[in-house]
């Protein structure tokens, strides 16, 4: 059996002892609470990297996991009561840039943690009349040295299971051998380089961050793989296996992984490193890591290929970003060429500057409920909202006169959208909560002597703007431009009446409605709207700054929040019912694409992408029998031409009906099942009922 699914074993046993990093935290913290806050928190972090217990499983290659963080023979009252000392000392939180941020990987393997220690001395040095700068580099510094005693505990760990039976004894001196070159000097070899991430990553998770991105991990381990491979150090089989043991411990949590992309020559990034990746990815076949392509005009066919043959197995890894695309939305905004075309992905599909810019946040902007402010003077009984009073119906005369009334609407709540966000950040003292260890993987925070949050990294913050539901905004102003203002089967009045009464005793009001054009089906008559949709949006955000003075992107996507949103919406003018979902992503609406994969790749490329920095999901079903051989390439082929159009992103299920039916009813015999739901992917069965039912009612493509 696989070295993979022995360590998945181990992993699914109960942990012993009590989980309780905070214990570990306060332990650093109580040696001095009136330290200032960027002291308090590196003495915080020293003590949870230093005073937590390495636990080093039979089946680890590469060592490092959280039941490290689980405490023993601790009395209840000191745990209770450090969690209460803890929260005192508030956290950063998703909102507040924690984390979903893609670490500057290829600094620390050049220089290892000698290296990088080193680096903070130079600082201090050239910072030593500067006290405040002092203190932060000092912080950065001490989590680093902590950082390094966790590494030599692991050493020690592994020492002592020499002695223990069960171990692999050759294995456990290979880990020791590997923890010692990494306290005292950088990597030379792959499994050094791999076994350095994963340390960092570890960290990081001990420290409680969510979605920490591994990056462009074939472009900056390949210096080391290609040395190994050349001089007969490793195979290929050998580096899948160390990646595999890496991978299935990344199940349960979003990790975004990057592979392949171009250069600033417009090379093609991909190599033979990248597919490893790939085949360790389908082969621990699990929900994470969440694996994304940057697919370029010249990625070859055979990878896009071998990336189609792992998406259908049902994994749906990996969701497949249009490159030039991506890299012409970001150049937008100012960024350094070298710096963009090292973009990578963090969270779900965010587009993320690697290692140069605080931890990524972003927020929900449903459009579609909007409509409502409209049609009953500001107010929506549904969702519990208030928008502006923009009058009676009656003023509204023509389909233009709708559009300006609409976009008043979303101009409103747009401005409503960062009054929020801006209550929140800007009126958080950034050095009160500093993230120094975070900082020491953010260039140039060393150097600057400044938090990653508080003026260290090279570019400001930016935030994501969710824009939610083009397919249900551009069907609703279809149907309304149809049924209202040409054709003249009812007025708004009737049609506010229609909606506030969800639909009962209009029935064939509704029928017209849901006849009208629809996205997804190459008719400019309603994807006209869609390319409004974008253009306009972007042009509302575009405006707004982050507290640093970052910029605002906008995003086309909604993970699951188009259920859980359309759940809050009245019924909209496309003839969907109240609280029914809302369009998923940049995606049509479920089963409105009705003429085929061609034209729903016709229509969802036809918005201008470029504006949209953040990133888009377009989620699409295909049966199982078009990822067999001989109609995969049909599907390739579909791929580039919406890639070569315009389109931003895809990612795939491949699941058939049949199949996902029978999981909901027989949940036990597909605990294994996995499908791609938004910008994850997750095990079928755990997925909430709505959930499931979401994913059941895609259009599937033959």
């Amino acid at each position: 059996m696989k070295l993979f699914k022995e360590l998945n074993r181990e992993l699914c046993e109960e942990p012993t002892g009590t989980y309780a990093p905070y214990y570990y935290r306060f332990v650093g913290y109580k040696k001095d609470l009136a330290a200032k806050p960027s002291a308090l928190r590196a003495n915080g972090i020293y003590s949870l990297f230093t005073e937590s217990r390495p636990v080093i499983l039979k089946n680890e290659l590469i060592v490092g996991n959280r039941r490290s963080l689980f405490a023993k023979d601790v009395n209840p009252i000191v745990l209770e009561y450090s969690k209460n000392m803890v929260d005192i000392f508030k956290e950063r939180w998703f909102d507040t840039n924690k984390d979903h941020f893609a670490p500057d990987y290829r600094h620390i393997l050049s220089l290892g943690i000698p290296g990088l220690i080193n680096e903070a001395d130079r600082s201090l040095l050239r910072h030593r009349n500067d006290p405040e700068k002092c203190e932060t580099i000092k912080s950065m510094r001490l989590t680093l040295v902590g950082f390094s005693k966790m590494i030599e505990n692991y050493a020690v760990a592994a020492e002592e299971a020499l002695s223990i039976d069960g171990y692999d004894k050759s294995r456990l001196k290979g880990i020791i051998d590997t923890c010692r070159a990494l306290i005292n000097g950088k990597p030379s070899s792959f499994k050094e380089a791999l076994q350095l991430v994963w340390f960092c990553h570890n960290a990081f998770l001990m420290e409680g961050r969510y979605a920490m991105a591994l990056g462009r991990i074939d472009q900056y381990l390949y210096p080391f793989y290609k040395e190994d491979i050349e001089k007969g150090a490793i195979t290929d089989d050998e580096v899948i296996e160390l990646l595999e043991n890496i991978f299935i411990k990344l199940q349960d949590d979003v990790v975004n992984i990057c592979i392949g992309g171009q250069n600033q020559q417009g090379e093609c990034d991909v190599n033979s490193l990248s597919l490893c990746v790939l085949k360790a990815v389908g082969n621990c076949n699990v929900p994470g890591p969440n694996l994304s392509l940057r697919l370029t005009p010249n990625t070859p066919d055979e990878f896009l290929d071998e990336c189609l043959k792992v998406i259908g197995t049902g994994l749906g890894y990996p969701a497949i970003m249009n490159d030039d695309i991506n890299i012409a939305a970001l150049k937008k905004y100012g960024y350094d060429d070298e710096d963009v075309y090292n973009y990578c992905m963090v969270g779900c599909i965010e587009n993320f500057i690697t290692g140069m810019q605080p931890p990524w946040s972003d927020d929900r902007f449903d459009t579609p409920r909007f409509f409502d402010f409209i049609f009953n003077n500001g107010i929506s009984e549904t969702s519990r909202t208030v928008g502006l009073d923009t009058g009676n119906l009656e003023y509204i005369k023509t389909m233009d006169d709708f559009m300006r009334t609409y976009e008043k609407q979303l101009a409103y709540g747009a401005d409503e959208y960062f009054s929020k966000f801006n209550a929140t950040n800007a009126s958080l003292n950034q050095r009160f909560i500093p993230e120094p260890f975070l900082s020491c993987f953010c260039h140039d925070c060393i150097g600057r002597g400044l938090d990653i949050n508080n003026g260290g990294a090279k570019y400001p913050s930016v935030h994501g703007a969710v824009v939610m539901g083009i397919g249900t905004v551009s069907d609703s102003l279809a149907a309304i431009e149809k049924v209202i203002f040409i054709d003249k089967e009812a007025t708004l009045s009737e049609l506010r009446d229609a909606l506030n009464s969800n639909f009962e005793g209009y029935e064939e009001l509704h029928k017209k409605l849901l006849s009208a054009p629809k996205y997804g089906n190459n008719d400019d008559f309603v994807d006209k709207y869609a390319v409004w949709f974008i253009d306009y949006l972007g042009s509302l955000f575009e405006k707004y700054h982050t507290y640093d003075g970052g910029r605002f992107y906008i995003a086309a996507a909604a993970n699951v929040s188009s259920i859980y949103s359309g759940a809050q919406t009245n019924a909209t003018p496309d003839g969907r019912k109240r609280g029914e979902p809302l369009s998923d992503a940049a995606s049509p609406g479920y089963g409105r694409d009705t003429r085929g994969p061609t034209s729903t790749i016709n229509s969802v490329s036809k918005p201008d992408y470029t504006k949209v920095a953040c990133g888009t999901v377009v989620n699409q079903k295909y049966s199982p029998e078009m990822f067999s051989d001989g109609k995969r390439s049909k599907l390739l082929a579909l791929i580039r031409t919406l890639f070569k159009k315009g389109g931003q992103e895809i990612q795939i299920n491949a699941t058939s009906r049949e199949i996902l039916k029978k999981a909901m009813d027989n949940p036990d015999d597909y605990r294994d099942l996995v499908v791609r739901v938004s910008g994850f992917s997750a095990f079928y069965v755990t997925l909430g009922r709505e959930v499931q039912l979401d994913i059941l009612n895609r259009t599937q493509h033959e």
